[in-house]
């Protein structure tokens, strides 16, 4: 049996090494409704990965990974074209702000003075309100080229938009290198003290998106002893809850169908399934740490996430209603694809044991995300 310390990034077969990395493309994705244009860059690492990052919502809107057969198949959910992103956004593959998560009632308290957010998730703030950093055109600021090709947007969200202090400057940066690594690096500074918390919200099948079959059968990691439970309306209750003996326990390899039902669990009643937050660590680190690995046994996909961030909200797709089709063609259903999004802890800001998510004039706001690719061998059982 392993434990948390046995999980390692870089535990499986790297892919082959199949060509030269080319130079990023630049092309037009749409035209949004008021004539703006939106501009897509494509980021290929010459050993079978290839990135297309759209500047609206700064989204991650196709990537393409080789399965242990060298058979590559776009893995993230997405649309064909911008329309379907403004008509149905769903967070496919946006980066996620101010502030990502839910806020209790969309208020908190900051210097004394309470602010009021858009309650777009029944009585909660969620990823920013209804017009949140997924829901605006970035600006490309630089693509570069070489070893390891890489685009950077960035965003100026003005004092008191959707309810938030402070002018905050955001970039977002998306590098694919020839370890097969996408890497994310979120940056923010602003010119009066407000909370943030930046992340990715890709859905991720490792099948391919296209496939038809669930993420139920996936075997996931999380090393983390604790997570977060809920109250009905998916707000964290304060407590930092042992997942030994749940079925939030996944330090060992566990397929992620195997408790997802469990309706003895109030916990799992609430979310529909996984849509929670597991204390990683206590505090933003210094460098990445692993936060999930989550493996496909017929495909042979591995994806490994690590962040600087303390926590990573697991969620399985309950509420994908199959009201939105995808690139391929298919109606996106529940459990069709899972998010693994790093961040700091839901609600933190009405949350005073769980940190801070305080950025402060002359500081830096920091998120380092890698989701980093190999194959496994053909699947033979788990320990």
């Amino acid at each position: 049996m392993r434990g948390v310390g046995a999980v390692a990034l870089g535990a499986c077969a790297a892919i082959p090494v199949v060509a030269q990395a080319a130079e990023p493309v630049r092309t037009v994705f749409g035209t949004l409704p008021d004539g703006r244009t939106v501009e897509e860059v494509t980021l290929t690492n010459g050993k079978g990965v290839t990135a297309r990052v759209i500047a609206w919502g700064a989204l991650l809107r196709s990537l393409e990974v080789p399965d242990r057969a060298g058979k590559p198949a776009d893995i993230v959910l997405g649309y064909r074209d911008l329309a379907g992103y403004l008509a149905q956004p769903n967070y496919f593959g946006v980066s996620v702000g101010r502030y990502a998560n839910r806020i209790r009632g969309g208020r908190f308290t900051l210097d004394g003075r309470t602010y009021t957010l858009a309650t777009n998730d029944g009585p909660n703030a969620l990823h920013g309100g209804t017009a949140g950093f997924d829901k605006r055109l970035w600006t490309i600021t630089e693509v570069k080229g070489g070893a390891t090709p890489s685009v950077t947007l960035r965003h100026v969200s003005p004092d008191g938009e959707e309810g938030y202090p402070g002018t905050l400057t955001v970039t977002a940066t998306y590098a694919l290198d020839d370890t097969n690594t996408l890497t994310v690096t979120y940056q923010a500074t602003t010119n009066r003290p407000t909370i943030v918390n930046l992340t990715n919200h890709s859905f991720f099948n490792l099948a391919g998106e296209g496939s038809g079959r669930s993420i139920l059968g996936n075997v996931l990691t999380i090393p983390a002893e604790r997570y977060t439970p809920v109250d009905a309306t998916l707000i964290p209750t304060g407590e930092h809850v042992p997942v030994a003996g749940t079925p939030f326990d996944f330090r060992k390899p566990t397929v992620i169908g195997d408790r997802i039902r469990d309706g003895r669990d109030i916990q799992i009643v609430r979310g529909r399934g996984y849509d929670h937050n597991w204390v990683v660590t206590d505090a933003p680190t210094a460098e990445p740490h692993l936060v999930a690995r989550v493996e496909d046994p017929e495909s042979g996909r591995v994806l490994e996430v690590a962040s600087n961030q303390p926590g990573v909200q697991f969620y399985a797709g309950n509420f994908l209603d199959a009201t939105a089709v995808g690139k391929s063609g298919l109606a996106y259903r529940q459990s069709d694809a899972l998010a693994l999004e790093p961040e700091l802890f839901p609600d933190t800001p009405n949350q005073p044991a769980f940190g801070s998510a305080r950025l402060d004039p002359g500081a830096t706001y920091r998120n380092v995300i890698t989701y980093r690719f190999s194959t496994g061998a053909a699947h033979r059982g788990h320990e």
